[in-house]
């Protein structure tokens, strides 16, 4: 963990980078609990409404004219942005008003005033302005700092995914955060994976990318795609990890309605079932593998007419090779004594679900 120099922090206030890496010491190989929150200034930090579409238009506005000011005093220092930015919206995803601001201002001023900001500040407002300072730029030394900031993921996760995205080696950093964070902030992370490829990056998409989470529908379709999902499970051999994910992906993708890409904007879709239910007939039973299945089967089995790619004559051949699965001497023994029913999820399931899976003629 690198230091940085420059002025240094006000007060005895807790800057949100110690904050993160406090919390980071306590909690290493898993994502913060809560995402890092409350942070030290949540109780101090003004609430904004959305305002109207012209407001977003202007959205950063503001900030980027506090910038001008700044960068206009040669012997301005960066600790005098902290709190510059409370009666101002800052956004945070990335901004053209305040990457133009940027811009206009000397590249190394640019660099030094967002690394001290991100490593010193105890406000979200110009830890959010430090981040998009340094995105603006290549500088490869902001890494670490970018990466642990990023740890605090659904406030700091865009501009740190961003930042990262445009470093050389940068993949490796994202793929750090993604096995550390979860919700919106796993979000960014995986989006901007998928942008950066590289073969450790589409090793990761093709095995951990979707974990279960209510939000892996957003970026489902972007995992397909950016790891050519549709070449890895048609090979002759592929590892139980991804056959496993390919049927989660399936799963989120069915029914993707109003979150992202669903099987019928999936071109690939027939093969990747088909190869997918030709592993899984060689796989061992366990009660995900069969919540998966069934959950595909039970989709299979809807009348869908929105899926091209997928005809009815191969979608209800594709349902009995599921079922056929499914019913399987070993697979149903596997329910039976493995399914508990006094979970709350698992009598859901058998109660609305399972018996719509009947077997094949």
């Amino acid at each position: 963990m690198s230091e940085t120099t420059g002025p240094q922090p006000l007060g005895n206030q807790t800057s949100l980078y110690e904050h993160a890496l406090r919390l980071h010491r306590l909690h290493p190989d898993t994502a913060l609990p809560n995402d890092g929150q409350p942070y030290p200034d949540s109780g101090s930090r003004p609430r904004r409404s959305p305002g109207t579409q012209d407001d977003r238009r202007r959205q950063g506005a503001g900030a980027a004219a506090v910038l001008d000011a700044f960068f206009a005093r040669p012997d301005a220092t960066p600790d005098e942005l902290v709190g510059a930015f409370r009666d101002v919206d800052v956004p945070i995803h990335s901004n053209e008003h305040i990457a133009a601001a940027a811009l206009r201002a000397d590249l190394a001023r640019v660099q030094e005033t967002g690394r001290w900001l991100v490593r010193h500040s105890p406000d979200q407002d110009s830890v959010l302005i430090g981040l998009a300072l340094l995105a603006s730029d290549w500088a490869e030394e902001d890494t670490d700092l970018i990466k642990y900031i990023g740890l605090l993921s659904e406030t700091f996760g865009p501009l740190a995914a961003r930042a990262l995205r445009r470093r050389r080696g940068g993949n490796t950093a994202l793929l750090w955060l993604a096995r550390r964070t979860a919700g919106w902030g796993r979000v960014y992370i995986v989006e901007a994976l998928c942008h950066v490829g590289g073969p450790s990056a589409r090793s990761w998409l093709l095995r951990e990318a979707i974990d279960g989470d209510a939000l892996n529908g957003y970026y489902a379709g972007a995992v397909a795609r950016a790891a050519d999902v549709h070449e890895a499970i048609t090979a002759p051999d592929p590892d139980d990890e991804l056959v496993d994910h390919t049927g989660r992906l399936l799963r989120v993708m069915a029914g993707n309605h109003g979150m992202g890409m669903s099987w019928s904007g999936y071109h690939s879709v027939r093969h990747v079932l088909d190869a997918h239910v030709t592993h899984l007939a060689h796989q061992e039973p366990t009660p995900a593998r069969y919540f998966t299945a069934a959950f595909i089967a039970d989709h299979l089995r809807q009348e869908d007419p929105d899926v091209p790619s997928l005809p009815p004559d191969q979608r209800s051949a594709l349902l009995n090779r599921y079922l056929a699965v499914l019913h399987r001497d070993d697979w149903s023994s596997m329910a039976r004594t493995e399914l508990d029913p006094a979970d709350e999820f698992t009598a859901w399931f058998l109660e609305t679900v399972a018996p719509r899976l009947r077997s094949p003629d």
